[in-house]
């Protein structure tokens, strides 16, 4: 390790990213020609190829992923050497990276992004949909925020006190499910119960990784379940195909009422009772003190709480 050079670590985790020269070039506002010397350091360095050339483009090595989650560690860790012990946020060019349901888009960043963008205009936020991998990026602190669904309901197994120690959370939003039919459905001309609901074929949306809701589990403890006849990536496909036929749709309440002026559908309670739930803030205790964490941790608490409260 005494041919370690820290600068060109920077180099590798931004191939690692862009798995392209020309890309990685570009962020780094470096020639190619320059970056392929920095690999070739790298591979002298390291003793690994690091990456292979394809048709594609770049394909990491093991060597290269094993180092990937270390490299993260390090390069953090000193940056928070370096960075200020003040935040600055009309001076701040730091870039934030957020992973988070599709339904919370519209329920919290329309509310903090217009002060966001007042009071630190060169801040950046990269944003992903939350995904099975995601909680596991936010305890190795590869990600720094996270807006995830977490239940109240003890039959839940995302239940909100089963959120690892590791993370610090916040309650954003409280949240329930309701059911969409179609205007002129034969459901609403006989009584909305149980059996009703059931007798109907159901549309599910998969998203943030889950592939059952808990409405299916409650149902399955007492050995019931819904017939599903699609399973959908989104909720606005959703809606369009319960416009257009017999199929009942559950999504989140403030998700769907927000969506359901554009679409023929009718709004009712689902018969089943069931503890609601909430969209969570959460991070990892690394970031606790970090000064430009928590001013966008607050930033976005502070916003998007008022809206709650609001019932915006």
């Amino acid at each position: 390790m005494s041919k370690l050079d820290l600068n060109l670590l920077r180099v590798l985790q931004i191939l690692l990213e862009e798995l392209n020269v020309t890309l990685a070039a570009e962020r780094m506002h470096l020639s190619q020609s320059a970056v392929s010397k920095h690999l070739a350091r790298l591979r002298d360095m390291f003793n690994d190829q690091l990456f292979e050339r394809t048709a594609q483009g770049l394909k990491a090595t093991p060597r290269a992923l094993e180092l990937a989650p270390q490299l993260h560690l390090i390069i953090q860790q000193l940056e928070q050497l370096t960075r200020p012990t003040a935040f600055e946020p009309k001076k701040s060019k730091r870039q934030f990276t957020i992973h988070l349901l599709d339904t919370a888009y519209s329920l919290t960043f329309p509310f903090f992004m217009p002060e966001l963008l007042n009071k630190a205009p060169n801040l950046r936020l990269k944003t992903k949909t939350w995904n099975p991998n995601s909680l596991d990026e936010l305890l190795k602190c590869e990600i720094d925020i996270g807006i995830a669904c977490r239940e109240w309901d003890k039959r839940s197994p995302i239940h909100i006190d089963d959120i690892p120690s590791e993370l610090n959370h916040v309650e954003l939003i409280k949240e329930h499910s309701v059911c969409l039919v179609r205007e002129h459905h034969p459901a609403l001309k006989t009584k909305w119960d149980l059996k009703t609901f059931l007798h109907y074929r159901h549309i599910q949306v998969s998203f943030g990784g889950m592939e059952q809701w808990l409405l299916d589990d409650v149902l399955n403890l007492q050995q019931l379940t819904r017939d599903i006849a699609i399973d959908m990536p989104d909720f606005h496909s959703a809606m369009s195909l319960c416009e257009q036929s017999d199929l009942i749709l559950c999504a989140p309440a403030r998700y769907a009422e927000k969506l359901a002026s554009s679409f023929k559908i009718r709004v009712l309670d689902i018969p089943v009772n069931i503890e609601p739930g909430a969209y969570v803030l959460l991070w990892n205790k690394h970031f606790e003190q970090d000064p430009g964490h928590q001013w966008l941790r607050e930033l976005i608490i502070n916003n998007v709480n008022e809206q709650s409260v609001l019932g915006i």
